[in-house]
């Protein structure tokens, strides 16, 4: 059996016995069976218990090995080596060994052990030193709030006589955390609902879960870009900035990055609940990039992140689909040429009546490079944007910089708009793509200004572009923008309309349609953007990973994080 067979056996064989495990916890006479095959001279193989909380532990463990965690790997070969010792001591009785049922189960644990060390060289993703700590912490503080959770429902509820105080409720709910079973001698006169054991028996399993994902969890980051990292990426963006509009945003301070040999190309990228997700295309020379998504790849597996690449172009994606990575269209980018953008024409009368409605209410737009902005005004276009932002989460990741008004972002271009009053309504902010392009990184407006102000101070940059030396614009990403185009066309076939349609419906939510159609009406080009990925099987994991790399999603952790706020108060 070869290290790869072997170690898909083990990951099977926990599969297997996890639902087997959960099967016998709803039929009640599996469930019966097996337990009666698991007592006095009688034993089951590895694992096989019966019952909802066995079958989730083993399911976890399943799921650990399938990501080859080397941790996971010790503590089965911990478990079933001793299994397997005590088997093999037991079946020495004439008693034991005369059940075929013991010979299985010694053959099946046997084989498990073997698969694990036939396979132990496939189980090598790291786990973070910070691990044993982690679970350590979780197990203690844990069981502490669960222990007095389960004494509070059990005080709440106790039908005794009445004779046991609180702690006597508090250690008939610990013991029911820990053992299952409480000990009779010592909780005689309390009589909780069967609902509230099973409810104790619940909060046990969630903390055995809580520390073993504290124990086998990847590792979170590398580190998080230096000074050195960013003056070198700087670097790159000089010299080959213009390739790629997104290529800016691997500047973002929480991201790690990874370099080709000759420093000459770099993957940025950031590990979001186990996914390591990049953005963009790889910075720097095409040539150099495979000598950087190579050791990226090599990191991603040492640790057991999933790789993903979200809004790659179509000439990044197919350099990783080189490197075994498949890809799918996500939409596509808006950007506008200046030298072919006009107001003209009978396509942008309502754009350009929209744009006129808003001039003549008397809003105007200032255009300036952020180093051009004195500090204070900046820390006040600063607060202004916090204030009009729509929730307290920051939104963004691979078209956001996640920060406004830092010194070194001095060439990126501020527009703010003022009504005929003179005060602010809104801002825009661009990151700088090459030497001639800009691409957009924030919105802000005031709720009570005039409709229309993004596409009014839009249509100011691109009129008045050549001012400050810009020749073509990034825009927003239009997610799946070919569907909504080609599914209202004559024609149209039943699965695209379909499709059509579920994507209208969703965009209540989402604004998925009103994004594209707000894009649209600058007549942008349209650049494909590309999803990449190494296993179908990985997309739902990819995607609540992106959705929490972007803002649209929290995902709580174990303990409570440090507060983020922007570099800007940092760098000042």
């Amino acid at each position: 059996m070869g290290n790869a067979r072997a170690a898909s056996f083990a990951v099977w064989y926990l599969r297997v016995v996890a639902f087997v495990n959960f099967l016998s916890a709803v039929w009640v006479w599996l469930g019966q069976d097996v337990r009666q095959h698991n007592q006095e001279n009688l034993f089951t193989p590895y694992l096989l218990t019966a019952g909802f909380a066995s079958g989730v532990f083993t399911a976890f463990l399943a799921v650990t090995m399938r990501r080859r965690k080397r941790a996971a790997w010790i503590l089965n070969l911990v478990l079933s080596g001793a299994f397997l010792a005590l088997f093999t001591v037991a079946m020495a009785f004439p008693e034991v060994r005369q059940y075929a049922q013991n010979w299985v189960s010694l053959g099946l644990t046997a084989a498990f052990v073997a698969a694990l060390l036939l396979g132990r060289r496939e189980f090598y993703a790291k786990g973070d030193r910070a691990n044993p700590k982690l679970a350590a912490a979780v197990a203690g503080g844990g069981l502490l709030v669960c222990s007095l959770l389960a004494g509070l429902l059990v005080t709440a509820t106790d039908r005794g006589p009445g004779g046991a105080g609180f702690l006597d409720r508090w250690w008939y709910g610990t013991l029911r955390l820990v053992s299952v079973a409480p000990d009779e001698a010592r909780v005689a006169e309390i009589a909780a609902p069967t609902w509230v054991d099973v409810t104790v028996n619940a909060l046990s399993t969630a903390l055995v879960l809580a520390v073993l994902y504290a124990a086998f969890r990847s590792r979170r980051a590398v580190d998080p870009l230096t000074a050195e990292d960013e003056k070198r990426l700087r670097e790159l963006l000089e010299r080959h900035g213009e390739r790629d509009s997104l290529g800016y945003f691997a500047l973002r301070r929480e991201k790690s990055v990874v370099w080709s040999p000759t420093g000459k190309a770099a993957v940025a990228y950031r590990v979001v609940g186990g996914v390591a997700l990049a953005s963009g295309d790889p910075l720097g020379d095409p040539e150099a990039w495979p000598g950087a998504i190579e050791p990226w790849l090599a990191q991603a597996r040492a640790h057991g992140w999933i790789p993903a690449v979200m809004g790659a172009s179509e000439e990044a994606g197919t350099v990783y689909a080189r490197h075994g990575l498949d890809a799918l269209e996500l939409g596509d980018e808006a950007i506008v040429d200046v030298a072919e953008f006009t107001l003209e024409g009978r396509a942008m009368r309502t754009v350009r009546q929209a744009y006129n409605r808003v001039r003549r209410a008397g809003y105007t737009v200032r255009i300036r490079r952020h180093e051009e902005i004195p500090a204070a005004e900046m820390a006040a276009l600063v607060r202004r944007a916090d204030a009009w932002r729509d929730g307290a989460t920051e939104r963004g990741f691979s078209m956001a910089l996640g920060r406004l008004g830092d010194p070194e972002d001095g060439r990126c271009v501020m527009l703010e708009c003022a009504d005929g009053r003179g005060e602010p309504r809104a801002l825009l902010s661009f990151v700088p793509w090459g030497p001639q392009g800009l691409s957009l990184d924030l919105m802000r407006r005031d709720r009570d200004g005039e409709n229309g102000l993004m596409e009014f101070m839009v249509i100011e940059l691109l009129r008045r572009a050549p001012e400050i030396g810009i020749t073509q614009v990034s825009l927003n990403f239009a997610m799946f923008r070919s569907v909504f185009e080609r599914g209202a066309r004559l024609g149209a076939g039943p699965v695209l309309r379909l499709w059509r349609s579920l994507l209208s419906f969703f965009s209540r939510w989402w604004q998925i349609e009103s994004l594209y159609r707000a894009n649209a009406k600058y007549r942008p080009i349209w650049e494909p953007r590309f999803l990449l990925f190494e296993k179908s099987a990985d997309l739902p994991r990819i995607g609540v990973a992106s959705a929490c790399a972007e803002g649209f999603l929290e995902v709580p952790g174990l303990l409570p994080g440090r507060l983020h706020r922007t570099d800007l108060e940092t760098r000042r």
